[in-house]
């Protein structure tokens, strides 16, 4: 009977890690918490393996690892950024799992991340993940701790 449900695709946006979830006002990096690159959310993760946040196709994957970007089939564009100014670290301590084109489920894994050393070397390793401006955001879980795979940011349809 609801059959057309089913088959739309899936919108939402759920934890790339397990982690306490805060808003991006929150990030300690001024280019996301004013929203500059778009809204999202931030997870402090509690494991080493970062999963995608939804289904779409690798879209971008930056040099240095510590970033990459996912094409939604409805064109959202998703942004995952691992911690702050990790991009210093030129790819040390980050282990791509994925390819540009790959199309990728929610909880396939993209990353690999040695949290240990990032927090060794003073580096925060918060995982900040961004939706392009089209998107309109409403967020669940705020201030909670998540699970992987927990629903943040629920998509939103068009009117029938």
């Amino acid at each position: 009977m609801f059959d057309f449900i089913k088959n739309k695709d899936d919108k939402n946006i759920y934890a790339p890690v397990t982690g306490k979830c805060v808003d991006i006002t929150e990030c300690s990096d001024i280019t996301f918490s004013q929203k500059l690159l778009g809204d999202g959310f931030v997870i402090i993760p509690e494991d080493d393996l970062i999963y995608s946040p939804c289904e779409g196709t690798i879209a971008m994957i930056f040099p240095t690892k510590h970033s990459f970007g996912i094409r939604m089939k409805d064109k959202t564009e998703i942004i995952v950024h691992i911690g702050i100014n990790t991009v210093d670290l030129n790819g040390v301590g980050f282990e791509m799992l994925c390819s540009v084109g790959q199309k990728v489920k929610k909880g396939t894994t993209i990353v690999k991340v040695d949290n240990k050393l990032l927090k060794e070397k003073g580096y925060d390793n918060s995982v900040i993940v961004i939706v392009s401006e089209s998107y309109q955001v409403h967020k669940k879980h705020l201030n909670e701790i998540v699970k992987k795979g927990e629903t943040i940011i629920e998509g939103q349809y068009e009117d029938y």
